[in-house]
């Protein structure tokens, strides 16, 4: 049997009673099978003495695991705080434990008790002292040198798993051992033996047991690498059979070498612009980078080759396609600035050619109406008709544009998550463009993918369907296909190969690298809190010569979330340390540039108020634009050469990036200022000085993944869960390339 098919409630392992059940159930346990799979975050190794005296080279910082013997008792503090300290000693050092809420230890570790001890230690106040430790009395009274070559009970590797409230680590592993005890004989193998033997992993029986209950932490790893193997192996086979099935697989046995995919014969297709797009490339005032033009081409390619096989299918008496047409489902990834935008409407043309409808959804209005203004300038005068759609758009207007849309008068649609409203019906939508695709969720995707979903009668001889929603009927000729739209998200934010390969696994992947020619590197300067004046100072000099700059701030200010949000005192930060947009926009105003016009953005200014502000800024009227990070997409001003990022160790690597790119639009030379607190963490200062000496998105964003980890970046992406219980894809990288290659090589040879 499958560990995972051990549905029997967690409730009937011993021990577990209603109130466990209802703790574990806050961590997803539900059956025995989960609470088996529910694996320890990391180990504790205790195999070994660690006396006091060696407090700081314990293998978890300073970590303590010895015998002692109490040597005094002390009390401080008067009333109900009134604690209790046991002093001790080991033989190699001296200590105090501070017995905080437990006057009871003073009976129950008389003066001259041996006892074990395990804590994390410090020096406090010139005492060696713990706060948080275990205790063991091992006999009342005795000598110490008795104990000088023992090792304390429980030396053994202990695991450590996240916990929920009222859950402790030994009722927890007191379960996962019963469990263990009574369930844990019998589970099968998943991985073909073969492939297990060849990597020297674990029957998968023995590795559940050794990952909960090792001997060593050796054991513990080579348990957990034979699971997380397992998990990635699984993984990958089931994304990129998602990809065969649509058809754009280029590790299947057809096509590599006979030019056949998906049973279909295809024909060359240069690597061309259309007429139409050639109309616009040469209006662009500017030529297309390399890498723009190669993406373009290949996407082209794609979408030729998707209508080629529907028409085929829909048009020929003895089509060659006996399966349904090839669709384009492809991630763009571009740095800030890469010119993304350029190649969407240049699909948006080869789309137009084909006969049917684009629509590009973007993740606010701002950017949206951006989007729209830029298409019509550029697309309007090649006759592509272009709308733009927002929940806002009053009745009447949004009427037209139904109407409009729906007997296909319109060609391309920009707008926000109303592109997929009920009431919305697209003629025949064949390219869904998701800008910022990590602002949207798998749902909101698969919603503007189900717009386009169309069901066509062919004219061909009896088949069998193999389509998503026809599966498996067969009919004489007049058969029924259901066609999908291609489909094309784009990530200003790069992601790095490992989490590409998880997350968007089933999706071919482009990259614009190179920027527009004359764009100059960004200057980045790291300005400790209490020292801004001389980033202001700066960029008043770049006021004095016409330029604009940016102010950014963690938090508006005032919110409904009192207890995240509250202003202090001074008017200046709150709660949590952060500095304001709303309490700083009137020092910037009237204090430090009163010369300048300046306004204030973020998200619960109206959008008819941030249109305008925006719009004035673009133009030159506002000089300082001081702003959350509403401002982090969508916002492009060349003439901005200067940002100053207030609290920007509140900021995550990738968004510091993003909000970054807000400058170095243009051949003028910009500037970037990172005002950081006095209490920045490690972690900050690390995403501090990767800031400062890259400004390539893609070696920031495997920095991001490597400091954050993969948990924390996923939810910036909001792409759908990493579920993996064991695996880690930053730990994992290279176990994770070697599963994808054996799932390949799985698939070939199982085809």
């Amino acid at each position: 049997m499958k560990v995972s098919e051990i549905n029997t409630s967690v409730s009937a392992v011993n021990g577990v009673g209603p109130a466990m059940t209802k703790q574990l159930a806050r961590l997803n346990v539900f059956t025995v099978g989960d609470l088996l799979q529910y694996y320890p975050k990391k180990y504790e190794d205790r195999t070994k003495k660690i006396p006091l005296k060696d407090f700081q080279t314990g293998g978890f910082t300073n970590k303590v695991h010895t015998i002692v013997q109490i040597t005094g008792h002390e009390w401080f503090g008067y009333g109900n705080m009134k604690t209790l300290k046991l002093q001790i000693h080991d033989g190699t050092a001296a200590a105090t434990l501070v017995c905080f809420n437990r006057p009871f230890m003073e009976n129950a570790y008389p003066v001259g008790a041996i006892a074990a001890v395990t804590g994390k230690f410090e020096v406090k106040y010139g005492t060696l002292q713990c706060t948080a430790f275990e205790i063991q009395k091992l006999s009342e009274n005795g000598a110490l040198d008795e104990y000088k070559n023992q090792l304390p009970p429980n030396s053994r590797v202990i695991p450590i798993y996240a916990l929920t409230e009222g859950l402790t680590q030994k009722k927890l592993s007191t379960a996962i051992e019963n469990a263990l005890l009574q369930y844990g004989k019998g589970i099968d193998d998943e991985l073909d033996i073969e492939l297990r033997l060849s990597h020297q992993f674990l029957p998968k029986q023995k590795a559940i047991q050794k990952i909960h209950k090792p001997e060593t932490l050796e054991e513990a790893e080579l348990a957990r690498k034979t699971l997380a193997y397992e998990e990635l192996f699984f993984f990958q086979k089931k994304i990129l059979e998602r990809t065969k099935k649509r058809g754009n697989a280029n590790f299947s046995k057809e096509a590599v070498t006979t030019g056949e995919q998906n049973n279909c014969q295809l024909s060359i297709i240069n690597y061309q612009f259309s007429p139409t797009q050639s109309k616009l490339l040469e209006a662009l005032p500017f030529s297309l980078t390399e890498d723009q033009q190669k993406v373009i081409c290949e996407m082209n390619e794609e979408i030729d080759r998707g209508f080629k096989e529907r028409n085929d299918i829909l048009i020929s008496e003895n089509p060659v396609c006996t399966k349904p047409p090839f669709t384009m489902a492809r991630l763009l990834q571009g740095d800030v600035g890469s010119g993304k935008t350029l190649v969407a409407l240049f699909l948006a043309l080869r789309i137009k050619d084909h006969g049917g409808q684009c629509a590009v959804m973007a993740p606010t209005e701002i950017l949206a109406k951006q989007h729209a203004e830029t298409a019509a300038k550029l697309l309007g005068p090649l006759g592509i008709s272009v709308a733009f759609m927002s929940g806002s758009l009053k009745s009447s207007g949004r009427t037209r544009v139904l109407k409009a849309l729906k007997e296909g008068q319109i060609d391309l649609i920009i707008g926000t998550h109303a592109l997929f409203s009920a009431d919305v019906v697209y003629k025949d939508l064949q390219l869904a463009v998701i800008d910022e695709q990590h602002r949207f969720g798998v749902m909101q995707r698969e919603a503007i993918i189900a717009k386009g979903r169309k069901s066509e009668k062919a004219v061909g001889p009896s088949v069998t369907s193999t389509s998503s929603v026809t599966k498996g009927s067969s009919v004489t000729g007049g058969k029924t296909y259901t066609f999908e739209p291609h489909l094309l998200m784009m990530s200003a934010t790069p992601i790095p190969q490992t989490l590409a390969m998880t997350i968007f696994g089933d999706l071919d992947v482009s990259v614009i690298k190179t920027k527009p020619a004359g764009r100059k590197e960004i200057t980045t300067y790291l300005v400790k809190e209490g020292n801004e004046q001389n980033a202001y100072n700066f960029v008043r000099e770049q006021l004095k010569a016409g330029r604009q700059a940016y102010f950014v701030y963690p938090a508006i200010g005032e919110s409904e979330d009192a207890d995240e949000f509250i202003l202090t005192g001074d008017g200046k930060e709150n709660s949590r340390g952060l500095k304001t947009a709303t309490s700083n926009f009137e020092k910037l105003s009237k204090n430090i540039f009163p010369e300048y016009k300046c306004a204030l953005l973020h998200g619960k200014v109206g959008e008819e108020e941030q249109e305008r502000i925006l719009k004035e800024f673009q133009s030159g009227e506002i000089q300082i634009l001081a702003a959350t990070t509403v401002i982090e997409v969508g916002v492009d001003v060349p003439n901005a050469t200067c940002i100053v990022i207030e609290g920007a160790d509140h900021f995550g690597l990738s968004q510091l990036h993003q909000l970054r790119g807000r400058v170095g639009r243009s051949d003028l030379q910009s500037y970037c200022f990172l005002i950081y607190s006095e209490k920045i963490t490690e972690t900050g200062i690390e995403r501090m000085k990767a800031l400062r000496t890259s400004t390539d998105g893609f070696v920031l964003a495997e920095q991001d993944l490597k400091i954050r980890g993969p948990g924390e970046i996923n939810g910036t992406l909001q792409a759908g869960a990493l579920e993996f219980s064991v695996a880690d894809v930053v730990r994992d990288k290279e176990m994770l390339l070697e599963a994808r290659q054996e799932a390949i090589q799985f698939i070939i040879h199982n085809a």
